[in-house]
């Protein structure tokens, strides 16, 4: 998509006040911290009971490590990224999202990435890009079948799923063109102009070239890879719209798109859905 093309998007809500109403999940959902917390605990027991290897560098900084959970050699490969804003959060607090996964049969891959004000969207992005890299390159590592490689993520991990497809991997090293064969984005973030003007600016300081470069819905290009795009029934109305909006761009360019919307989840059950979600993309 041209940037001339984008300029025609659909508007999104830009009132300020209506933003942060929108899209602060946490303060809708009066229990948010007791999740987010249970997630983390979770996570430990998790990573308790499962064979990982964790803290495996992809990059040169300190942020830049992935665990990895096993399945069986030469099995599917799921690569999940986690969401919190591009503000908060680690890989080791979605390791939960692995144990079902590995019990379907995939080797899954959690990547860590930095987070803002310490640096920029576009780094997170970068980070995410080198992970999958990494990823593609070493299945002697990981052990299982790049050639069967699907990606998710949650909220802001969702926008950077979005990101992942926008690629063009000719500019890495050894990539195939399309590494991905199929994704699930879960109550992402595809269009990031609403947040310039959210409670979220001062951390994230977008800009219009941010806006325009990083926005998924303006960066759609043809490709074979299919996608779901998921938000929960309990969801504000801004989640649907951004799906909906990506849907019809990605629609639009020819590509295979299937919307969800998950009965009783809300912004943070949604994770829940992925495996069902993700066997019944494999499967179309």
């Amino acid at each position: 998509m041209t940037e001339r093309e984008s300029m025609h998007l659909p508007r999104l809500a830009m009132e300020p006040a209506e933003v942060d109403r929108l899209y602060d999940a946490g303060r809708a959902v009066p229990d948010s911290a007791v999740r987010m917390a249970g997630w983390t605990e979770r996570s430990r027991q998790a990573r308790a009971r499962l064979d990982g290897r964790l803290d495996v560098a992809y990059g040169p900084s300190l942020d830049e490590y992935l665990d990895v959970f096993p399945g069986p050699v030469g099995g599917p490969l799921h690569v999940f990224i986690h969401g919190g804003y591009w503000r908060r959060f680690t890989a080791k607090d979605f390791s939960f999202v692995a144990e079902p996964l590995v019990a379907q049969g995939y080797t899954v891959v959690v990547p860590n990435y930095a987070l803002c004000p310490r640096v920029r969207i576009g780094e997170i992005v970068r980070q995410v890009r080198a992970a999958l890299h990494w990823t593609i390159h070493h299945p002697d590592v990981h052990g299982g079948d790049i050639r069967r490689l699907t990606i998710s993520g949650h909220s802001a991990g969702g926008h950077l799923v979005g990101m992942m497809l926008a690629t063009d991997w000719s500019a890495w090293r050894s990539m195939p063109a399309e590494p991905v064969a199929a994704a699930v984005a879960l109550s992402g973030l595809y269009d990031l102009a609403p947040f310039a003007y959210s409670w979220l600016q001062p951390v994230l300081q977008l800009d219009h070239h941010d806006i325009e470069q990083l926005s998924p819905v303006r960066q759609v290009k043809t490709q074979a890879t299919s996608l779901i795009l998921a938000a929960g029934q309990l969801e504000s109305p801004a989640f649907h719209a951004q799906a909906g909006l990506f849907e019809a761009v990605w629609r639009a360019c020819g590509n295979r798109v299937e919307r969800s919307t998950c009965g009783d989840r809300d912004h943070f059950t949604i994770v829940e859905d992925l495996p069902a979600l993700l066997e019944r993309e494999t499967r179309r």
